[in-house]
């Protein structure tokens, strides 16, 4: 397969252009749900879900373990069910995926969402069971920039998700790849199948391209994002948990993004998918034309850097370096397994046991969202 050469972006018409709404609060654990509810009716919920059609609840499980930072919040969780349920959204459920490194079954029971769907009524389907959901062919309106390329016996998709509210669950931290990841690349596990790593080369065009069809299937599009403990370092994974006392949302993907990337201390324009998404009319990545509501957030520059792991010094040689061209070898054949074992064996074989787990323990113990996460039920 020749390797796809990504087109220029193209404004696209149709989707509402104008100001764009961000809404940011500081929050304590003794206010938080009550904060996340107040959040998102700042941020216009009431106008952009459609009432009376199922809300898909996407979280973000980054790493199954519950390092901090790094996936959804209980506490996020739950604010985020009781602001929709407040404002008439009932029919609400959980969708979760499977990546090659993080484990759904284990994430939602580790980070603690299992008790809280059960009190709460959320039923859990799962994209890769074929009894809850089928991957269907998707063919855009939209012009892509190179999604089509890399799949061009077709686009493949869930039929659950067509014509449903979407809220994404993400949390603000660093990415080893995207600098920084939010809200459009929390679309990525639950939109593209377990062959996702075949886009990890031009993984900022094809989240812009992930939004466009976003906006083409549901009924609403919206974004939740947790900032109580933000995650600096090379992410989505192993980071140096900082807290922040944040929680922020918005219906704009590419503005949420764009702000939690300023708050970061980096310049939202210079991370390309923001640019792009920006360039293409999908949302505002300038922080100049984004409106702000809440907390005075002017000032706010926590000078994050993203950094290198050992996943990503592979992956700068193997996804953008010189062995790029060399990809369809690696990761369209079995040779797949023994990256896909080297990944798992990295991060929950040596990092977790070794170092991260200590992290999290220090975490539980010295912070208050350590101790709020630990007051939190665990399965039964």
């Amino acid at each position: 397969m020749k390797l796809p050469e990504p087109r220029s972006p193209k404004k696209i018409t149709g989707f509402p252009t104008g100001s764009s709404k961000v809404a940011v609060m500081k929050t304590t654990p003794q206010t938080i749900l009550e904060d996340t509810q107040r959040t998102m009716e700042m941020a216009g919920l009431k106008n952009v879900l459609k009432p009376g059609v199922t809300t898909i609840l996407k979280d973000n499980i980054s790493w199954h373990f519950p390092f901090p930072g790094a996936n959804t919040t209980p506490w996020q969780m739950e604010g985020t069910i009781l602001g929709l349920k407040k404002n008439g959204l009932n029919d609400v459920v959980c969708v979760q995926n499977k990546t090659v490194v993080t484990d759904a079954f284990k994430g939602e029971d580790l980070n603690k969402y299992t008790p809280l769907f059960k009190k709460y009524q959320i039923p859990v389907l799962f994209n890769f069971r074929e009894g809850d959901m089928k991957w269907i062919e998707y063919s855009p309106k939209s012009p892509l920039l190179v999604l089509d390329q890399i799949f061009p016996d077709g686009i493949q998709i869930p039929d659950y998700f067509f014509g449903k509210n979407i809220v994404h669950l993400p949390t603000v931290k660093c990415h080893i790849y995207t600098t920084t990841t939010g809200a459009m690349k929390n679309a990525f596990g639950g939109l593209l199948a377990t062959h996702r790593h075949y886009t990890h080369t031009w993984i900022h065009e094809t989240l812009v391209d992930l939004l466009a069809i976003q906006k083409e299937i549901h009924s609403g599009v919206f974004a939740v994002m947790d900032g109580t403990t933000a995650g600096n370092g090379p992410g989505p994974r192993t980071m140096y948990p900082v807290e922040k006392n944040l929680i922020l949302a918005s219906a704009d993907q590419v503005a949420i993004d764009a702000v939690a990337a300023k708050m970061m201390g980096f310049d939202p324009l210079s991370i390309k998918y923001i640019n792009l998404a920006h360039q293409c009319g999908l949302g505002c990545g300038d922080p100049r034309e984004i409106t702000l509501v809440g907390e005075d957030i002017s000032r706010e520059n926590w000078h994050f850097s993203v950094g290198d792991n050992t996943a990503s010094r592979a992956g700068d040689i193997l996804w953008f370096g010189p062995l790029k061209r060399l990809q369809n070898i690696f990761f369209r054949t079995p040779l797949v397994n023994l990256f896909i074992f080297g990944s798992e064996f990295y991060h929950d074989y040596y990092r977790w046991p070794f170092r991260d787990h200590r992290v999290f323990t220090r975490w539980l113990r010295q912070t208050q969202w350590g101790k709020l996460f630990a007051s939190y039920p665990p399965i039964e």
